[in-house]
């Protein structure tokens, strides 16, 4: 399965960013507009670009562009999606399996709103998508998941409903289960919980849930 990265224009710690690629081995990176800058700092080359450069300092552009075997995808700054959006539709396009976003996270809430909203494509496309940040790491599901204690990204689990309703939640190996709870969409119910045993089940029988894994109590 091809994995790509997506680095976009939030806030991406240099220094995280490049042990999160480290540690994964991605296949394809696409460096999202602003996401340039990262890249740029980081050092490291990406495999595309994309976006309508707007946000992106006219050195940096200029710097990527003379690099070869770098391929860019120009868009008109009038357009209905955003450069993320984008990115994540090129990948899937591409045959990419597991996509993986960072710089998702920063100050204007509703490009952070509007990228976890991003996470639904992958439900759509049959994909694993993930947001990543030093403290979270977000998707969303629709079916069973089971996170590993070892292996899971931080100390506590978070679960949203997305649709209206949940149905028919069940946790297991949590400090606080559930079992055939339905979930709505406005309660914080979710919120922090722990896994307490080797693994964690997480099912449900209908809707989609979002879930973070958190690295802090806040």
């Amino acid at each position: 399965m091809k994995r790509a990265l997506i680095v976009t224009g939030g806030t991406t710690d240099t220094g995280f960013g490049r042990r999160y690629i480290a540690e994964n081995g991605f296949d394809w990176m696409i460096a999202a507009d602003l996401g340039l800058n990262f890249f740029y700092k980081a050092k490291i080359k990406p495999d595309w670009a994309i976006g309508d450069f707007d946000s992106v300092d006219g050195g940096v552009l200029k710097y990527f562009e003379s690099q070869e075997g770098l391929g860019i995808t120009r868009l008109i700054p009038e357009k209905d999606d955003t450069d993320t959006e984008a990115a994540v539709r090129l990948a899937i396009a591409e045959g990419c399996g597991e996509i993986h976003i960072l710089g998702a996270t920063g100050s204007r809430l509703d490009h952070m709103l509007g990228n976890v909203g991003l996470l639904g494509i992958g439900l759509l496309e049959g994909v694993e998508l993930f947001l990543a940040d030093p403290q979270n790491r977000a998707r969303m599901i629709n079916r069973e998941v089971t996170i590993t204690k070892q292996g899971q990204y931080g100390n506590f689990v978070s679960l949203l409903a997305v649709t209206p309703e949940v149905t028919g939640v069940t946790l297991c190996g949590m400090k606080y289960p559930l079992k055939d709870y339905t979930m709505n969409c406005f309660s914080s119910l979710g919120i922090s919980n722990e896994i307490v045993e080797d693994e964690a089940r997480i099912c449900l029988r209908d809707g989609v849930l979002l879930v973070v894994e958190a690295k802090d109590g806040a």
